[in-house]
């Protein structure tokens, strides 16, 4: 290579999920109606917290703005997944990979906050109950907000600083569906294990502990509920299963593919497809199927939309 340390490479060809005709055609018609039905649960859940007076609360604040980022997760890569199935060539521009990234990590680093933030709400709605309306005020929800984007930006603008301006001349194939920083960073035309520490450093460390952090506040939480067990708290103890399964879900292929070295190449698509395609889509069953209050303020909803639709 020369000097000038630029990059040859304008875009990027993704070998994808499979060849076989059949598999392909399974996996479009799997993740298309998954995709859908992601939007549609996402969007109502949004729909209906905005509009169901009942639902003005914390706890359904912080859900609904969940609902919003898996709307993101969904997006970022599934729609040009499903799109490539069919493609025999698929490429992205390198621009196209960046942002792609850029929205990743975005997403990702809210979500984070956000599912923390809904810790915390649990912890006080079931240890403080006659202090959570004091605790949990509006201006606490719209920090917690405000903080969950400010670290998924400032999270992602710190990964990128590192890897926008790294040489690429050449092999440009990721063996994947989407671009993410641990196989776009192994194409670089220099020496990236530095920057594959930092990487682990920086989406490891973070998804692994905020993951324990979580856990440990809500066996925290069930220990107090056993203690002074309530009927308060039972009813904000039947969400507290939702969450932990959310968490689980969520944080169990992060930790995977950003702390494991070198993961099997059908693991690490297993696991990208289960946490932007299937996560969002059972996000919103998950929080919803225990939840009466929730699940009868969607039925009215849906009449209202139904009745509408009617008159209209």
């Amino acid at each position: 290579m020369d000097g000038t340390n630029r990059s040859v490479v304008s875009e990027f060809v993704l070998l994808g999920l499979t060849n076989s005709w059949e598999i392909q055609l399974l996996l479009f018609v799997f993740s298309f109606s998954i995709y859908v039905a992601s939007m549609m649960g996402n969007s109502l859940i949004m729909l209906t917290v905005t509009s169901d007076p009942h639902l003005h609360s914390p706890m359904y604040f912080l859900l609904a703005n969940l609902s919003f980022i898996d709307l993101g997760v969904s997006s970022v890569t599934s729609p040009k997944m499903i799109y490539d199935l069919f493609r025999k060539r698929k490429v992205i521009s390198f621009s196209g990979c960046i942002i792609q990234i850029f929205f990743i990590h975005v997403v990702g680093g809210v979500e984070v906050v956000l599912l923390i933030a809904m810790a915390f709400d649990r912890y006080v709605a079931i240890c403080k109950p006659l202090h959570y309306l004091i605790i949990m005020r509006p201006r606490l929800c719209i920090l917690f907000l405000v903080a969950a984007w400010m670290t998924g930006l400032i999270h992602s603008m710190v990964q990128l600083a590192f890897v926008v301006n790294l040489p690429f001349c050449g092999p440009n194939v990721l063996d994947s569906f989407y671009c993410d920083l641990p196989r776009f960073i192994k194409l670089a035309c220099t020496d990236t294990d530095q920057l594959e520490t930092m990487v682990t450093a920086n989406s490891g460390l973070i998804s692994v502990g905020s993951f324990f952090i979580l856990i440990i506040s809500y066996l925290l939480i069930i220990l107090t509920v056993q203690k002074s067990y309530s009927a308060g708290s039972s009813k904000a103890l039947s969400t507290l299963s939702a969450h932990i399964t959310v968490v689980v879900l969520f944080f169990g292929p992060l930790i995977i593919v950003y702390t494991w070295p070198s993961p099997s190449i059908h693991l690490d698509k297993f696991l990208a497809i289960f946490d932007a395609v299937l996560t969002p889509f059972l996000n919103p069953l998950i929080y919803t199927f225990r939840n009466q209050e929730m699940k009868v303020a969607m039925r009215r909803v849906c009449r209202q939309l139904v009745n509408y639709r009617k008159i209209s």
